[in-house]
């Protein structure tokens, strides 16, 4: 860990509320649960849980959990995983869950009893669950009861476990002292929902995520205690990142099973959102109802992610809701790896900005070496080292290929121009899919466009 970052770190931390005095016995307990749970996912919630335990962890549709009653659901699951299941460092868990308390709770528990996740793409089919889980020798998928059937046509032999079971199953909580000393590993399908996925696994230590979590502190405002609202799917590493940065930083966080631009609005009105994390169509859809007559003032900062920000509905969103929108960018296999804020996305609409802190981004030609045009390279402690099955991204300069082309303005902002196999020859030129829709999006008879 370099100097700066110890240093820009503690100033963070102790902006947002993390970093304050505290009883010798609390830290004690904080110390403790940090050094036995390596992982992300299950130190954030016990350290919370012993600094904070009337704090609130969680509000989805079934009401709040604070984080003693998340950590207690996380000791009883994992018990059950291990004690029912065998799940441990070498028999991982498959998790198939809408975004409610129980993706945090499996990613958590699994987390505690040392075993990996497979995350599991909600829409999958039977045919590409089957393919998912026969290359892993998983000990139990954890799922929701409306995928049961879906997991029987499968044909998977793998055990199931629904929600109703959770708890029943745990007679007692596994302690920290049962915890296994492995680090847990998430592994999330990169391919969507067609084609064969590929597997590509990271595992979330504090360290790793510590760039990505000052940066998102520094420039959103994350506060501890103050909601963040997690939209897009936990399956994908976009809404599972912020989510675990929102809990190391013991903000609470805000999910449900389905997105509804209105019921969104309702979230944020009712639970005095400061932070909304969502890719653009969510933006779009929430611009084309009443957002006004909703009470979003606490709305502080809002990420976008996870595909393309068109540059009119950036400067439709900021006009609508003010100067609070971020765009970020990065890959399932590189992670978080640039970021714009609302006066980038002013001077430049489109932009996705600047590496964060713990990153790094670069342009390089076709030899792979510096230019303000090219092929887009990421850097830093979230790239994978490589698809679990085998076969990795191509590495130049100790930076992964992002499959994007894009370029460097004036400014020294990173422009995406589109993707390397997306690329159109009209007429002997080069035309990017992302110019044409950003130019038809623009004009005011377009509702979208792709």
């Amino acid at each position: 860990m370099t100097r700066e970052l110890t240093k820009r770190g503690v100033l963070a931390f102790r902006a947002a509320g993390v970093l304050r005095p505290m009883h010798p016995s609390v830290l004690w307990r904080m110390a403790r649960a940090g050094h036995r749970l390596q992982s992300t996912s299950a130190a954030s919630i016990a350290i919370a849980a012993a600094a904070d335990p009337a704090g609130v962890a969680v509000i989805d549709e079934h009401g709040e959990l604070t984080w003693a009653e998340l950590d207690r659901r996380v000791r009883a699951l994992a018990h059950a995983l291990v004690d029912t299941y065998g799940a441990g460092p070498r028999r991982p868990v498959a998790l198939m869950c809408r975004n409610h308390r129980g993706v945090l709770e499996g990613l958590a528990a699994a987390a505690r009893a040392g075993a990996d996740v497979l995350a599991l793409n909600t829409e999958f089919a039977p045919p590409q669950l089957a393919a998912a889980l026969a290359r892993r020798d998983a000990a139990v998928v954890v799922h929701d009861e409306e995928f049961a059937e879906r997991l029987e046509a499968s044909g998977d032999a793998t055990p199931r476990l629904g929600p109703s079971g959770w708890e029943a199953r745990a007679r007692t909580a596994l302690d920290l002292d049962d915890a296994p000393g492995h680090r847990s590993q998430i592994t999330i399908l990169t391919s969507g929902t067609t084609g064969t996925p590929k597997a590509a696994a990271r595992d979330l230590p504090v360290r790793a995520i510590l760039g990505a979590a000052i940066t998102l502190i520094e420039q959103l405002g994350l506060r501890r205690g103050e909601p963040v609202l997690v939209a897009p799917p936990l399956f994908h590493g976009f809404g599972l990142g912020v989510a675990a940065i929102a809990q190391t930083v013991g903000a609470p966080v805000v999910v449900r099973r389905h997105f509804g631009p209105e019921e969104t609005l309702a979230l944020i009105e009712r639970h005095r959102v400061a932070t909304l994390v969502a890719v653009p169509v969510m933006l779009q859809r929430i611009l084309a109802v009443r957002f006004d007559a909703y009470d979003t003032s606490s709305l502080r900062s809002v990420l976008s992610a996870g595909a393309p920000l068109p540059p009119a509905l950036s400067g439709r969103w900021m006009d609508a809701f003010g100067e609070i929108l971020f765009n970020g960018y990065g890959s399932t296999e590189t992670g978080f790896g640039a970021i714009a804020g609302p006066a980038d996305l002013r001077r430049a609409p489109g932009t996705v900005g600047r590496a964060p802190l713990g990153a790094t981004v670069q342009v390089l030609d076709e030899a792979r070496r510096p230019a303000l045009a090219g092929h887009i390279f990421v850097g830093g402690d979230l790239v994978i080292d490589g698809y679990v099955d085998g076969g990795s991204k191509e590495v130049a300069a100790g930076l992964m290929n992002t499959g994007d082309l894009g370029h460097v303005d004036e400014h020294g902002l990173l422009h995406v121009d589109g993707r390397e196999d997306d690329m159109i020859v009209s007429g002997g030129e080069n035309v990017f899919p992302q110019e044409v829709e950003n130019a038809l999006s623009a004009h005011a008879g377009v509702a979208d466009v792709a």
